[in-house]
Order: structure tokens, then sequence, then C-alpha cells
């Protein structure tokens, strides 16, 4: 037990050195900065807290995704793809795709629930709500986000089990939100793009990354190192898609009530 303590706490050093190293060129570029301009940094103290803290809290955040995320992603991956668990729930052959239906409810699910409580996501929706005069509401943006990612990684993990190519399908996924942008009003394209870009953050990424990654290794024939990885990259193109066709849709509604009111 003590051992175990040991080892922790030497690993918990060996991180907050790695954070410290990777945070100290941003905290340079920034003190040159002010150097170069002959400007100084109001409230330094609270910056030089406020940098203390990051750090801090960078080391306890990779700490955790070691000890915990990963290893619990990669364990509920290969006990949803375990052969007996499987053999339990269907009665087909284990080659098929449909055998895997729990790892594809599990996958949405697990998506949408990561995503609601991204914080990055929440704080894009609380800005697009102040900047559109609370048009965009914060949990309706947030819903559609999390569910294009829930679709997504049903589709990512399906791609894992079969083994098709990934560029195949982020292709087409590329192409669907090229032709929607196209039909879309201009003034939301650019927040389904950044909508796409927040939902692989703190939460989503490692746990996203350890299912993946946990599912390429159960399942034979497959190599965790080419089919484990690419649930990151659905996540980001399947939340373009349907926060756009969210915009889309409330453009139809919009028309359609226009076309009651002026119909006689």
């Amino acid at each position: 037990m003590f051992s175990d303590d040991i080892g922790m706490l030497k690993e918990l050093l060996t991180t907050f050195l790695s954070t410290i190293i990777d945070v100290a060129p941003i905290v340079l570029l920034i003190a040159s900065f002010h150097i170069l301009t002959r400007k100084s940094i109001p409230n330094l103290k609270k910056v030089v807290f406020g940098v203390v803290l990051v750090l801090i809290g960078l080391t306890f955040f990779l700490m955790g995704l070691e000890q915990a995320l990963f290893p619990v992603g990669e364990l509920m991956a290969r006990q949803l793809t375990n052969p007996e668990f499987v053999v339990e729930s269907y009665t087909g052959p284990l080659t098929d795709w449909q055998a895997y239906y729990w790892v594809y409810i599990f996958a949405a699910l697990i998506g949408f629930s990561t995503t609601i409580a991204e914080p990055s996501l929440y704080a894009v929706a609380v800005k697009a709500n102040q900047a559109s005069g609370g048009t965009i509401g914060t949990f309706h943006l947030r819903f559609v986000v999390a569910l294009g990612v829930a679709v997504a990684l049903v589709v990512g993990t399906y791609r894992i089990v079969v083994g098709d190519s990934l560029a195949t399908y982020i292709m087409v996924g590329y192409i669907i939100v090229v032709v929607q942008t196209i039909f879309v009003k201009k003034d939301l394209v650019a927040l389904a793009y950044d909508s796409g870009g927040v939902t692989t953050s703190t939460v989503t990424v490692p746990i996203v990354a350890a299912l993946g990654l946990g599912l390429a290794s159960a399942i034979p024939g497959r190599n965790p190192a080419l089919d484990g990885f690419g649930l990151i990259a659905f996540a980001s193109v399947f939340p373009m898609i349907t926060v756009l066709g969210y915009a889309q849709f409330n453009d139809l509604v919009s028309y359609l009530s226009k076309l009651r009111k002026i119909k006689p």
C-alpha cells in the first residue's frame, strides 16, 4: 500500500513537471509581449495565482485521465464486446454487426451525456444565446450538438465493428455539410462549424478515445492503431450536420407559418 502511494506521488510529480514544460512557452510568450510593449500586466498577483491553478488543475486532470477515464472506457468496451455477453444477448453469429447492438446503444448514450457535460460547449451556447438576443436557446443548441455526437459514435463504432474505411465516412460527412451550407442561412453556418470543434474537448475526448481503442482491441481482426482512432473525427463532423439540420428545420417551420398567414 505504501509503495503504491509513493508510486502515485512520483507519477503526480512527473506529470506536474511535464505540465510546467508544456505551459511554459505560453507564459513566456505573454511575458515577452508585455516586456516588448513596455506595458505592465494588470492584477499581476491574480494572474500568477491563476497560472498556478492552471498548472495544478491540468496535472490532476491528466492524472485522472490515466487513472480513471481511459481505463474505465476500455473496460466498458471490453465488457460490451465480451463473447459471453454477446452470446447471451444475441443468437446469431458473432461476425454479424448486429451482434454488437449494445455497443451502439452505449456509444450513443456516452456520446450524448459527455457532450451535454462539456464545459466548452456550454460556453459557446451561452455566447450564442447572448449574440442572438436569445433566439438561439442555450439548452436547444447543447441538445442538438449532443444528439449529433450520439449519432456520430453509433456510426463510428459500427465502422470499427465492420472494418470499413474511415476516409469514406468522413468524406461523405463533409459532403453533407457542404451541401447543407449552401441551403442554410449564413448567420448560423459559423456557429454550426464551431459546434463541431467544441465537442472534442476535455470531457468527451478521453472517454471517446478510450471507447474506440477498447473496442478495436476486443473485436477479432481489428488493429487498435488503425481502427481504434477516428471516433473523435466523427464527433466533429456530425454535430455540424445536426446544427445545420436544426437551422434548416427552423427555416422550414418559419416558411410554413408565413404561408399560413398569407393563405386567405
